[in-house]
């Protein structure tokens, strides 16, 4: 990892974008006034998951050594995997840089941060797991078996419980992370991968990607409620999830749908789309919450929607197969 530790240019002080670029190992820095590329940060191999610690201070990326493959890839077919690769890297804002590489357990793909910011929980791909990590050590201190192909992880809002979303298996599993235990597992439809929360914690959203539909969960009861149609399946493939800071709106990435939908939810009705571009996953919202970013993997750009016309206004070139993206205002 020695690219990591080469010093560079602190970008200029505002608000910026942070672009985890899973075929091209490193992260775009998008200055989100002027937007232009303000730096290119080496990262490692395959950056998916990135979120930034509560206090803004640092931005956790999931990396892997597992080879990319689609879900109908023969993975008998594949490289064996560089497990010397995976981790958790930690990127300080004020610096520039990566200081150091948290253990992750096996293959981590996305993850979410503890209210208090001192616990990262992380979905293990391969190894059908969630794994604890405390980050002060930067170390495994717990792990749990979930289903198959784990990916959507996300902290409930009291804090109290992670769900982890298992694509293959079609589930979702309640950890305690406190004793390291699941405590619920119930179904929610064909590869789900993403999680969002009313913030009172009474519903959930999750999409159901062969669906075609996002589904909504009593998230107290444990037990889908309704699921959501945003079109044929095949053809739109919801992705991932996006909650608005006011509970109003509920935004939806659809892959090869190249769309965004917006969901009413207090209708759980759609209210429209957007053409973003090729196969949208990651999302992100301003700080102000009136502009969202999406990220086109195979279209190696970020595009930035106008929510108050829900118009793309700007594409920024990114590097190759952007995958998550992160919206500050520092």
């Amino acid at each position: 990892m020695e690219k990591t530790e080469q010093k560079m240019a602190v970008p200029a002080a505002g608000p910026k974008l942070y672009v985890s670029n899973e075929a091209s190992g490193d992260m775009t820095i998008i200055d989100a006034k002027t937007y232009t590329v303000v730096a290119t940060v080496p990262l490692g191999k395959r950056p998916r998951g990135i979120h930034p610690s509560p206090d803004g201070k640092w931005i956790y990326v999931a990396l892997s050594g597992s080879p990319i493959a689609g879900p109908d890839v023969d993975e008998s077919t594949l490289p064996p995997p560089d497990h010397s690769a995976d981790g958790i890297g930690v990127y300080d804002v004020a610096q520039n840089k990566v200081v150091r590489i948290m253990k992750a357990g096996s293959d981590p793909e996305n993850f979410d941060i503890s209210k208090d910011g001192s616990q990262i929980f992380i979905s293990n791909e391969d190894e059908e797991a969630v794994s604890v990590v405390d980050v002060a050590s930067g170390t495994v201190v717990k792990s749990a078996k979930v289903g198959a192909q784990p990916e959507g992880v996300k902290v409930t809002p009291d804090g109290k419980y992670v769900w982890v979303t298992s694509e293959e298996t079609g589930t979702i599993s309640v950890l305690d992370p406190v004793a390291g235990k699941i405590l619920k597992t119930f179904k929610v439809g064909h590869r789900p991968r993403s999680v969002a929360f009313l913030p009172d914690g009474s519903r959930a959203y999750v999409n159901a990607e062969n669906d075609g539909t996002v589904v909504l969960v009593d998230a107290v009861k444990y037990k889908m409620i309704e699921a959501i149609p945003l079109g044929k399946p095949g053809a739109i493939k919801p992705m991932a999830v996006l909650m608005a800071p006011d509970a109003a709106k509920l935004y939806v990435s659809t892959g090869r749908g190249h769309e965004v939908f917006t969901i009413d939810t207090a209708t759980n009705k759609p209210l429209g789309s957007v053409e973003v571009g090729g196969r949208p996953w990651g999302m992100a919202l301003s700080p102000d919450a009136k502009t969202l970013y999406s990220a086109n993997g195979p279209a190696n750009n970020i595009a930035v929607v106008d929510l108050a016309t829900n118009a793309v206004v700007k594409r920024v070139t990114a590097g190759k197969s952007p995958w998550g993206v992160v919206a500050l205002d520092h």
